[in-house]
């Protein structure tokens, strides 16, 4: 959409030009427990640099590791997001979006410029899919509307007959019934999660406790580092926990700017979530990361990053909590977009994938050269990560630099291979060993 004046033409063509400085091309930078940190390069001017969807090829597909083959699972579908494995082996796809509003402000239309480039910027879908491979040969000859309707759906979780499901401002439940296509009946609401008008960071995401008594939901901040007040930042950028009816809500863990993936650590029952760091300190910094969470533990945001470094940025600063901020156990690189993650706990792949955790790396839109676009692996041993990540699944940016998809959610499903939703790509991907 053009600008109504030449004055922000002008600017919006300095932001694409915007930073002179260029990250790491090294694939894994600012990955580890001990990641080097660059001296943060504060900029009014962010870098835009979002690959522009293009969509699959015929035929084509990501690429895996030697010993592994990809399959298209489910698709063409609407902007998936979200996975859930249920215990028949069924799963359901949340598919919702970002969707466009008219713009308040210049950094609006840049907004709305660098989602609809990237594939993010649609009329939301608004509902959940059921897919189901009955015969077992990969591919999900079912693929039918199990809800819809719901306010921009992402996690789901299901605890005995009722299937607990993240909306952009809510939690409702559906009652499920096993073998059945589609709910059993229409959503009830359990419980309010910080909205709008704002709602910055508006996926939610949900997990039941082992024991199933209990949800844990993640909530991301309503800015970049509270430029918008915290007085909006309440129950935001934080890990809440619920009991079932929605009675108990409290903070779980907090300064965490957007976490989304959530998994318990098969080896200590630990529960590890994906979070998504900042912007405009550099190319470099700051990295997402993902990390075991302690019950009433701050992680630093917005007045520090990974640990106490300092964001001199935010006004006024708080030595207060900087000094109570901890270090997260593993940094995922820097605008990488972490979101999916999911802990290996089948046994179809090899054993040295066994207890590590699959993430899924959405892709940056502010970063020279683009860094995500890919599914990583990293091992763990003894509930701790141990070991070098590696990237295992690649192709979602083309030879052009242009997205053919951009991942977002990963599962094991009942077989023990790996799903992954793509929503720029609009598919479902399947990687299993080769036979």
């Amino acid at each position: 959409m053009p600008f109504a004046r030449p004055a922000l033409a002008a600017a919006f063509a300095a932001l694409v030009l915007g930073a002179c400085s260029s990250g790491s091309s090294d694939p894994l930078v600012g990955f580890g427990a001990d990641p080097k940190l660059p001296p943060p390069q504060n900029s009014l001017i962010p870098t835009l640099n979002v690959a522009d969807a293009v969509g699959w090829p015929q035929d084509a597909a990501p690429t895996a590791p030697a010993g592994f083959v990809v399959t298209r699972f489910a698709g063409p579908l609407a902007h998936p997001r979200w996975l859930y494995v249920l215990p028949n082996g069924d799963v359901l796809l949340a598919e919702s979006s970002s969707e466009p509003k008219p713009p308040k402000s210049f950094t609006d239309r840049v907004a709305n410029w660098l989602q609809r480039r990237g594939g993010s910027l649609m009329p939301s879908p608004d509902r959940i899919m059921l897919l189901r491979d009955a015969d077992g040969d990969g591919v999900a000859e079912t693929q039918a509307v199990f809800a819809e309707d719901l306010q921009r759906p992402t996690g789901m979780a299901l605890v005995g007959d009722q299937l607990y499901v993240a909306l952009d401002n809510a939690i409702v439940r559906l009652p499920y019934v096993e073998g059945r296509t589609t709910a059993a009946g229409p959503p009830v609401k359990v419980a309010d999660l910080p909205g709008g008008p704002i709602n910055h960071h508006w996926v939610k995401n949900i997990i039941a406790s082992p024991d199933g008594t209990q949800l844990y939901v993640t909530v991301g901040s309503n800015s970049n580092i509270g430029e918008n007040g915290m007085q909006n930042e309440v129950d935001r950028a934080a890990v809440l926990v619920m009991n079932l009816d929605g009675s108990g809500k409290r903070v779980f863990a907090s300064g965490l700017r957007n976490p989304n993936g959530l998994a318990w650590e098969p080896a200590t029952g630990v529960l590890w979530t994906a979070v998504n760091e900042r912007d405009m300190l550099g190319d470099d910094l700051v990295p997402d990361y993902m990390t075991g969470l302690k019950e009433g533990a701050f992680y630093g945001w917005p007045y520090s990053y990974f640990g106490q470094h300092v964001d001199e940025r935010v006004q006024p600063q708080r030595p207060d909590l900087v000094a109570k901020a901890i270090e997260p156990d593993y940094a995922l690189g820097p605008h990488t977009a972490s979101l999916g993650l999911a802990f290996y706990t089948a046994e179809a792949f090899p054993a040295r994938y066994r207890g590590g955790a699959f993430v899924g790396q959405h892709g940056s839109w502010n970063r020279r050269p683009r860094n995500g676009y890919r599914v990583v692996f990293v091992p763990f041993s003894g509930g701790r990560p141990a070991g070098e990540a590696e990237v295992f699944l690649t192709g979602f940016l083309n030879a052009e630099g242009e997205a053919q998809g951009r991942p977002v959610g990963v599962a094991v499903d009942r077989r023990g291979a790996l799903l992954v939703a793509d929503d720029a790509g609009k598919m479902v991907w399947r990687v299993a060993p080769a036979p």
